[in-house]
């Protein structure tokens, strides 16, 4: 029993928010009624979770392991995600996970980026925490704030995508064809070179995979399945290829030899993804759509695929017809100063 009306008019609250714990009240109306009880609830529920919280001294690595155990554990990644959790929280020294200072992740990231981590990776990393906190909250499990809730990623520096020229390409495919005894390499950059798939989604390409004029990629990065159309005589050459060799192995060592071999130099953390990039680039430069080329690399933002945007034909030319000086003669006093004194 909650809110009922009686015979004079009048509203009885009885209410109980948790067992042991009753308000009763008579008011006028209905609308007092419903903020008395609304007031109960709330005051007392505030009450339970400052009490909570309060008793709650469970270390980070007890949070994190309740983390895997209830969230973590339906993630495509767990172990690896996991296994960075535990290393984190270790060389954070396993704190009391709801007084966790934002400082002491501050300091230890500090430390991290000074030796030669990434930003990227460090913002992974304070991602990951923060997810613990919030899953974890989303869960009932925790009743306070997450402490990390304040800390700012690091700004990244965005870094110009390589890719290779036509020329380059002809250099690699050569390689990768003579200069490696892995028979994969040569058909695996074919993959990738003529479909934006990033390397491992070519390593794992079974026969059952190309058929139609289709190569279906499964087990991506984004979990969503993709077909991209080929041509007939990659789809040829693939089932020629596994026919003699068999299904492709790890192959990616034997690709960054092969790059070596080429004489090509690459940015740093950009080998395998250089063919990608290659497709990306080319697609565009030969005038294709970029909601299209989104599509085609599985991107679930175009604001991925806009990095590429810059590449195509007529990309920020508006910028010449459209300024407010596109009709008129900016220059023509100069020209008549320079005729007076040549």
């Amino acid at each position: 029993m909650a809110i009922i009306k009686l015979d004079d008019g009048r509203w009885r609250v009885d209410v109980e928010p948790v067992k042991g714990k009753r308000f009763r009240k008579t008011l006028k109306t209905k609308a007092e009624a419903l903020r008395f009880e609304a007031h109960c609830r709330a005051n007392f529920q505030q009450l339970v979770d400052q009490q909570a919280s309060t008793r709650d001294k469970r270390s980070l690595l007890e949070l994190v392991q309740l983390w895997h155990d209830l969230h973590g554990v339906n993630l495509r990644d767990v172990k690896k995600t996991f296994s960075r959790l535990c290393i984190i929280t270790e060389a954070l020294g396993n704190p009391i996970a709801q007084t966790l200072p934002p400082g002491t992740f501050i300091k230890y990231r500090n430390v991290r980026l000074s030796s030669g981590i990434k930003a990227k990776t460090l913002n992974t990393e304070l991602g990951f925490l923060r997810s613990v906190y919030n899953e974890l909250y989303a869960l009932e499990q925790i009743s306070y704030a997450n402490p990390l809730r304040l800390v700012k990623p690091l700004k990244l520096q965005e870094l110009e995508l390589s890719f290779l020229t036509l020329e380059q390409i002809k250099v690699l495919l050569d390689a990768a064809l003579n200069k490696t005894l892995n028979p994969h390499v040569h058909a695996i950059v074919l993959i990738c070179l003529n479909t934006g798939a990033r390397w491992s989604e070519a390593e794992n390409l079974k026969r059952s995979s190309v058929k139609s004029g289709l190569v279906t990629f499964a087990g991506t990065k984004s979990g969503r399945v993709r077909s991209v159309p080929i041509a007939d005589d990659l789809t040829r050459f693939l089932y020629s290829h596994w026919s003699k060799y068999g299904e492709f192995t790890p192959s990616l060592s034997s690709f960054n030899r092969v790059l070596e071999r080429s004489g090509l130099v690459l940015p740093a953390g950009q080998a395998s993804h250089v063919l990608r990039h290659s497709f990306a680039s080319h697609f565009i430069q030969n005038g294709g759509n970029i909601l299209t080329l989104q599509k085609i690399l599985g991107h679930t933002s175009l604001a991925m695929t806009m990095r590429y945007a810059h590449l195509a034909p007529d990309h920020l030319q508006d910028a010449l017809r459209f300024n407010p000086c596109a009709n008129i003669d900016t220059f023509s006093t100069h020209k008549q100063q320079a005729k007076k004194n040549p």
